[in-house]
């Protein structure tokens, strides 16, 4: 319906009561039915509790990991400035924050479909006719262009899923810093066990070094065989072999740091630590019910899930009317120099409706995709909490156990030494052959290696256990 009016006071009223209507709309319409099924949360599919024997040792009273900010729990001065420099250097950490700027935009234009949109327009035209006529036409105004009544809630539930899909977003930035923090902490421990294991290395191969001197003197004043002479050899060459091989994965560790950390290492950090002088606490297990709230991964899985029960909603609603509003108010001429002069002024109103009647199954299998959708983020949350339940029992589990193993294995270690000082000792009175010292310093180095090892792996462990309880991606106040 068109109608022209001959001052700019006659138009105000239409194209008031146009905009106030639709607004009033709107508003009415923001608590329509929704055709979403009603959300409800599903069971935790894992055990009530961690098994005992993993918790058993976990029982101390402490502060939930989610609650204890990395600084606190890294108390190293040097780790604490290479995590800093990674939270904010990472490129992987850059991308996920980046992810979330899209998806808040995304959502931004899913929630603005919710209201009108208003456009003012000038356009011109000119049209050949009869007789070289030409017809021009010129118009300028404000719209509003297709504005969908959300009856059903079509436009709403697309914007909810856009709004889970958000929140999805960041709660996997979060995953990422914790990983982040993780990676770095256990490739600076790492570190530490490299400077130890090349430590021990060289002092092994400076006295096999000076022990192989003293058997070429023997051999040449003809005291030993030619076989302890072999043997000695043999010895100092196997400890260059070690020796280039933890030269190396220093290299390697030190590198990844640098990547981890997003920039070349500054010559102004803190110095560093000694594996033998780190300490982290022990960490309460909690209950399983506690990593719904503090893994973000979990509450990621759980916003896709909400966003994927709205997406069924979106699909129901196509199956119903679907009501459009058009509607603008301007001034047309035929002349350029006549567009604003009394008379030329007028309004549209161009509702539409659209009931779907053959789509050839399109809407069915669009319902059918989103439901499948729904059983799938299903899945996926319940999934995220087995995983999380498993990564959390192994980490107790280590708790419970590395620091027992490294008890033992430093025990074998000074064991070892006192029998390599008496298997020394017996050999330069001529009591034991060379080959029994041999072994013995073998298996001197073996458990010494092996002592620092397992001292990285319960260090790691406890890092390990503080990033799967979901420390690391907040940090409250000291």
């Amino acid at each position: 319906m068109i109608k022209r009016f001959t001052t700019i006071a006659t138009i105000a009223t239409p194209l008031a009561l146009a905009v106030t209507m639709t607004m009033t709309l709107t508003l009415a319409l923001a608590g329509c039915v929704s055709l979403a099924p009603k959300y409800e949360r599903p069971a935790a599919p894992v055990a009530a509790a961690f098994p005992d024997a993993a918790t058993s040792a976990s029982a101390a009273d402490g502060a939930a990991a989610a609650q204890v900010g990395w600084q606190r729990f890294f108390a190293d001065a040097r780790l604490q400035q290479l995590i800093a420099l990674s939270l904010q250097n990472n490129r992987d950490l850059r991308v996920a924050i980046l992810n979330i700027e899209q998806a808040r935009a995304q959502y931004q234009i899913r929630r603005a479909d919710t209201l009108p949109t208003v456009n003012a327009a000038l356009t011109g035209s000119r049209v050949p006719g009869a007789n070289d006529s030409v017809t021009s036409t010129y118009s300028a105004g404000v719209g509003v262009s297709a504005f969908e009544l959300d009856l059903f809630g079509r436009v709403r539930n697309l914007s909810e899923a856009a709004l889970a899909q958000f929140l999805a977003t960041d709660e996997a930035r979060k995953s990422a810093q914790i990983s982040l923090i993780g990676s770095v902490a256990n490739t600076y421990l790492g570190l530490l066990a490299d400077d130890e294991l090349l430590a021990l290395t060289r002092q092994t191969l400076d006295a096999r070094a000076a022990s192989l001197k003293l058997i070429e003197l023997k051999f040449d004043n003809g005291v030993v065989s030619k076989l302890d002479l072999s043997q000695g050899q043999s010895l100092v060459d196997n400890a260059r072999v070690v020796l280039a091989q933890q030269q190396r994965q220093r290299a390697q560790d030190a590198n990844l740091l640098v990547l981890l950390v997003g920039q070349p290492l500054p010559a102004t950090l803190a110095p560093a630590n000694t594996l033998a002088g780190t300490e982290l606490a022990d960490l309460p297990a909690g209950l399983p019910s506690d990593l719904l709230a503090a893994r973000p991964d979990i509450r990621a899985a759980e916003q896709q899930l909400i966003g994927a029960n709205a997406n069924i909603g979106a699909a129901r609603a196509n199956f119903f009317p679907r009501i459009a509003l058009t509607g603008s108010a301007g001034s047309a001429s035929s002349q350029l120099s006549g567009l604003f002069k009394a008379g030329s002024f007028g309004w549209t109103f161009a509702p539409s409706v659209v009931l779907p009647i053959f789509d050839y199954g399109r809407n069915t299998a669009t319902l059918g995709s989103a439901k499948a959708g729904r059983d799938i983020a299903v899945a996926q949350y319940e999934k995220s909490i087995q995983v999380a339940f498993r990564e959390v029992s192994d980490a107790l589990a280590g708790q419970a156990t590395f620091a027992e193993q490294l008890r033992a294995q430093r025990a074998v270690a000074a064991a070892e030494g006192e029998r390599f000082n008496l298997s020394d000792l017996r050999y330069k009175n001529g009591v034991a052959s060379y080959l029994d010292l041999l072994d013995a310093q073998r298996s001197l180095f073996a458990a010494q290696q092996a002592a620092v090892q397992a001292n990285l792996q319960r260090l790691q462990n406890q890092v390990t256990l503080y990033r799967v309880l979901g420390g690391g991606w907040s940090a409250p106040a000291r």
